[in-house]
Order: C-alpha cells, then sequence, then structure tokens
C-alpha cells in the first residue's frame, strides 16, 4: 500500500491522508515536452480488459529502448486512485532516448477490469500484477516505437513486487528489473504480512530469471531496513539475483523517493551502473525543454506571513505551517479568503490552484513557490475575510 507515498505527493484541502479531509483530485495536463499521450492497452483474459497507460517518447518514429514503470496502491478502493505518471524519472528517461510506459494495472483508475486481490497471499498477488506488466511488454513489443529488445521493467511498493514477480518468467525483450521500495502491506486480521512478503520473494527467487535492483530507505514507513533484509536474503538464498542497495533517510518517508522531484540525485546514480550492467543506453541524446516556472516577484519576503494577502488568522496559521512544508510546493489564495497549499509529487502550482478554486468558488492567485514569493496581484483590504467566515484548506500528500 501506498499510505505514506499520498502523504507525500497528494493534494488535499484539510490535514493529512490519514485525517478527516477531503481529497482534492485533478487530471494534470497533458506534457507536450514529452509527447505524453495516454492510450489503452488490452490485458487479461482473452484480452477482454483495458489499462489506462501513460506513453512517454521521444520525437521521431523510433524505435526507442523502453522503460515500464508500475504504480503502488493506496489504501481503500483501486479506481478511485488518479491516473499515475512518475513524471520525473519518466523525463530523465526520456532524455536518454526511451519510450517510458505507465500502466494502471485492471482495477485501478481509468482502467477496466477487476482488481485482483488475494488477501494475505501475498506470492499470489505479486503473481496477479505481473499478469498485466507482461500482457503492456507483449503490446509494446508489437508498436514500431519501441525496440523489442531493449526493455527494463521498474515498479514501486506494490508495482516493485510485481516487477520481481514478473522476473520468474522468462519475458522476451526484458534485459532487467528495478525494485523501488517493492512490497504490499495487509493490515487485516490474521495477516503477518511481513512473514507473507518475506515467503513471496523467497519464492520469486526460487524461479528467477531476470537481474534486479533493489533500493529501499532507512526511513521507509512501510518497510524498514529489518524486513528489507530478510526479503533480500530470501530471494538470494532462494537463487535469485539481485542488488540490494540501501540508501539513507529521505525527506519524511524514503517510500515515496522514486516519484519524488529530488529522487533522482538518489536513485539515477545505481540505476545508471545497472542499464550499463545489461546493455541498456545511459547517455543524454534527447534535448527536452525545462517545465515551465513561476517567475519569483519582489512583494515580499517569503516569510513574512503578515505580507500575504486576504487571510484570515487561520490562513495565515496555515501559511506559517506551510514554511515547513517539503519542495516542490506552492501556496494560492483567493480573495474569498480561501487558501491551500500542495507539496512534493506532480505539479503542486495546478494542484494548490485547483484546490483553493473548488474551496473558495472563485478564481485563486499563487503567492508563493518552493522558497519564494510570485503574487502579482494587488491585494484589497477590503475583500480580507475574517476568521470566523474564512474558508481554506492545507495539504500535505503523497504519489
Amino acid at each position: 500500500m501506498r499510505r505514506a507515498l499520498r502523504r507525500l505527493f497528494a493534494a488535499l484541502v484539510s490535514g493529512l491522508t490519514l485525517l478527516p479531509s477531503i481529497a482534492v483530485e485533478q487530471e494534470l495536463p497533458v506534457d507536450f515536452r514529452l509527447n505524453e499521450t495516454v492510450i489503452a492497452i488490452p490485458a487479461g483474459p482473452g484480452k477482454q480488459s483495458e489499462l489506462q497507460t501513460t506513453l512517454f517518447r521521444p520525437n521521431g518514429p523510433g524505435p526507442f529502448p523502453l522503460l515500464i514503470i508500475n504504480h503502488g496502491k493506496e489504501s481503500g478502493e483501486p479506481r478511485k486512485q488518479p491516473r499515475e505518471r512518475f513524471i520525473y524519472m519518466a523525463t530523465a528517461f526520456v532524455k536518454r532516448g526511451y519510450a517510458v510506459l505507465v500502466p494502471m494495472r485492471r482495477g485501478f483508475a481509468g482502467s477496466t477490469g477487476a482488481y485482483a486481490d488475494h488477501g494475505c497471499n501475498m506470492t499470489a498477488n505479486g503473481y496477479a500484477q505481473a499478469s498485466d506488466v507482461q500482457d503492456a511488454i507483449e503490446f509494446a513489443r508489437r508498436q514500431r516505437w519501441a525496440d523489442p529488445e531493449r526493455i527494463v521493467v521498474a515498479g514501486q511498493s506494490y508495482g516493485g513486487l510485481a516487477a520481481i514477480a514478473l522476473g520468474t518468467r522468462a519475458v522476451p525483450g526484458v534485459r532487467g528489473l528495478i525494485n523501488f521500495a517493492g512490497g504490499l502491506r495487509d493490515d487485516g486480521e490474521r495477516c503477518d504480512w511481513r512473514a507473507q512478503l518475506v515467503q513471496a520473494f523467497g519464492n520469486y527467487g526460487a524461479a528467477n530469471k531476470i537481474p534486479s535492483l533493489w533500493m529501499y530507505g532507512v526511513n521507509d514507513s512501510l518497510f524498514g531496513p529489518e524486513l528489507v533484509a530478510r526479503m533480500h536474503s530470501a530471494f538470494e538464498r532462494a537463487g535469485g539475483s539481485a542488488r540490494l542497495v540501501e540508501f539513507g533517510a529521505f525527506k519524511r518517508d524514503a517510500h515515496g523517493m522514486a516519484a519524488s522531484r529530488d529522487g533522482a540525485r538518489i536513485w539515477w546514480r545505481e540505476t545508471e551502473r545497472f542499464l550499463e550492467q545489461i546493455g541498456m543506453p545511459t547517455r543524454e541524446t534527447v534535448a527536452v525543454a525545462d517545465a515551465p516556472s513561476v517567475p519569483r516577484t519582489d512583494f515580499a519576503r517569503v516569510d513574512d506571513i503578515a505580507a500575504v494577502p486576504y487571510l484570515s488568522e487561520n490562513g495565515r496559521a496555515a501559511y506559517r505551517e506551510y514554511l515547513h512544508k517539503l519542495t516542490p510546493r506552492a501556496f494560492a489564495v483567493s480573495p474569498s479568503g480561501a487558501w491551500c497549499w500542495a507539496e512534493e509529487g506532480e505539479d503542486p502550482h495546478a494542484r494548490a490552484l485547483a484546490a483553493c478554486a473548488r474551496s473558495s468558488g472563485q478564481t485563486c492567485q499563487l503567492y508563493s513557490v518552493d522558497d519564494y514569493v510570485v503574487w502579482q496581484g494587488v491585494a484589497d483590504d477590503k475583500l480580507a475575510v475574517s476568521a470566523s467566515s474564512a474558508t481554506g484548506g492545507a495539504g500535505s500528500g503523497s504519489l
């Protein structure tokens, strides 16, 4: 599950993911810098289901080496999860000439079909998810833009478990697997999910056919160092081939490292080494324009709380809290007195503006981004509202 990941990367209107709150989800615009498109991939028995899949690729016809990134699972209904993009990792690979696929497996987001749930049987859970991954690979190998013999499969959290389960099969074209904080947590009664995970990785190791790189941080809220050591030991003792990289603490929770803007400084060096070992390209060959940025203004210092327009005392308390949030981050305000902030994850600017607008019913403006002020409006003190009538929210969350 990805409770910790959503705590780092979801945009919320009020509170943390595990506290009472109203989640604000929105479909981010496609990224034309990366030729982003959303396609449907046939999957499941008889190929009767479709996987909602994000495709990124360089300009040109290809064929391009291929990276497939597999998502994790939040608590709750899988179909309510948003479409995953892993935009920062996708950008890094497109720059190196790769096409990137991010399939949502059956029952997740906009994919059709039923989510396969085998309860506490972690081995079966991994195999079920791996079947969808294999369907995505088979589809990609038939496309002109994909090099059918140069494929890498990565996965985060539940997607990492699925990637290692896939490695028990001799999948044509797949040269390596990358497991970012792989596993699955089940807090149901009578489920010893830690022991089940160790057993699952042992089972996968006994049938392992594809080399893998594993990356886990010491402050991973789901899979701590002791459990990771047991899982990796079980995998290798059974005959599996995997190099484990245990890195230090990453922000508040290393479980979200792979989806973070700042994660590449952790994962790229070891990933580059692994890609070279399996004969995959690592040199940047494609120019990708920087994402649009919001210009800094001289309206005020970022820590001048009194300068933020429209806010009640509650709103100023929220802005004070925002100043301690992780970057990338953004704070938006409305003339109605509404406010919202978003941190980490993809496009916090758009998420903060959308959440603020939904809360206020009016157009909002960005006040601050990261560590600087971007306010370009003119605040009218008459529009400021009292603490008793102010609305708004604070957010903190994940991918």
